[in-house]
């Protein structure tokens, strides 16, 4: 346990809420969360399966009707054959990365993830006693790595590469021809596994989004994470799930029963709805995001010092602020990028998170998962508080 850090993402919105209680106006968009409430219809499935007595404990991999939901919806979306049986429903897509990682890393074997990472990455592979393989990337790549850089990666002891499009932190979406150039890189390591956590699916701002699981030659090695958190505005629920292997989903559904059992029999049932009724929510959720971005970007474009690039999902914006590292604000000193974020929030009341949470310490994470007045807001705090600094 000690060698686990905690999660900087909840730490900041923790203090973030402690001044908030103080009476401390704070602009928090340290979470990754949608600002939405969970779509009516889905709220209703969830009344109606209390009132149908889906009071008992589910399945350990989650209702069939769920399971075949999801199968269904990968067919219908990405154009993927996953069987009900290749389907595991967890609670949360943190825990169904952490079965993963858990069923398939030994000690000592090597984990690729390129930088930057969502923050738990790193320490559930720690939790497994696994060898985390980090791969810079930088601003000027979209925070891309390159097929070079995944092939000098590798070694014997490579087991499993984890990584994110649509990513958070960085907002950066793989294309198909990107994922393409990566998959042959793979195709010539048969010991190492892939697991795409494609939880930002549905907050996409290209024409579609593309899974690295399309390619046959590889997709008997990837296992797909997803959820409804984020593109149903379903945070609180709990509810992620796999796509993999049959043999996968079977030691996932075996370490699963061991943790935790089923996920919750409500929210499986609020889930189905979301999956299988109205996608409008969705639709008008992606639009709302999109032009919060463009809206955030305008905004920051002209702020001295800040080195922007366009993300094409989720709902980051992950700025290098390294410019400011050295400067002052009287007996404040900017040292990093945790120095920065600190001295926003007590001088801005603006709550960001750390690049260094996330493995890229020249950079800062703004979420505009929050009103447009907020955002408004809260870059005129941010260009406030950065002015003072010489």
């Amino acid at each position: 346990m000690t060698s686990l850090a905690e999660s900087q993402t909840i730490g900041m919105s923790k203090l973030s809420r402690e001044l908030s209680a103080k009476g401390i106006d704070i602009v928090n968009l340290s979470l990754g969360e949608p600002d939405f409430v969970t779509p009516l219809h889905i709220r209703e499935a969830a009344k109606k399966a209390i009132d149908d007595g889906y009071t008992f404990y589910p399945p350990i991999s989650g209702y069939a009707e769920l399971r075949k939901a999801i199968s269904a919806k990968f067919k219908r979306e990405n154009n993927l054959d996953y069987a009900a049986d290749q389907v595991v429903v967890s609670t949360g897509a943190k825990q169904s990365i952490a079965n993963v990682v858990l069923s398939l890393v030994d000690p000592g074997d090597e984990v690729i993830i390129p930088l930057p990472y969502w923050v738990s990455y790193i320490e559930i592979v720690k939790v497994a006693e696994g060898i985390t393989v980090p791969i810079p990337t930088t601003i000027d790549a979209d925070f891309k790595i390159t097929p070079a850089q995944l092939e000098a990666a590798i070694t014997p002891k490579t087991k499993l590469f984890i990584f994110s499009s649509p990513c958070n932190p960085t907002g950066s979406v793989y294309s198909k021809e990107e994922l393409k150039a990566l998959a042959d890189v793979f195709a010539k390591h048969p010991q190492i596994f892939i697991l795409s956590d494609e939880i930002y699916e549905h907050i996409n701002f290209l024409d579609s989004h593309q899974s690295i699981a399309q390619f046959d030659f590889i997709k008997d090695r990837v296992v797909i994470v997803n959820g409804v958190s984020k593109g149903y505005a379903m945070t609180g629920w709990r509810i992620g799930y796999i796509g993999a292997p049959k043999y996968i989903a079977d030691a996932c559904d075996k370490m699963q029963g061991q943790f935790t059992s089923a996920a919750s029999s409500i929210a499986q049932k609020a889930a189905e709805a979301a999956l299988t009724m109205d996608n409008r929510p969705t639709l008008e959720m992606k639009e709302a995001f999109l032009r919060r971005r463009n809206l955030v970007l305008g905004l920051m474009k002209d702020i001295p010092g800040i080195i922007l690039n366009e993300p094409k999902g989720a709902f980051y914006i992950f700025p290098d602020v390294s410019s400011y590292f050295g400067k002052k604000d009287g007996d404040t000193i900017i040292k990093n990028a945790s120095d920065l974020c600190m001295y926003l929030l007590h001088r801005g009341h603006v709550s960001l998170v750390t690049g260094e949470a996330f493995g890229e310490p020249k950079c800062v994470r703004f979420s505009y998962a929050a009103s447009d007045e907020r955002l408004v807001e809260a870059v005129k705090r941010i260009r406030q508080a950065l002015s003072l600094l010489k």
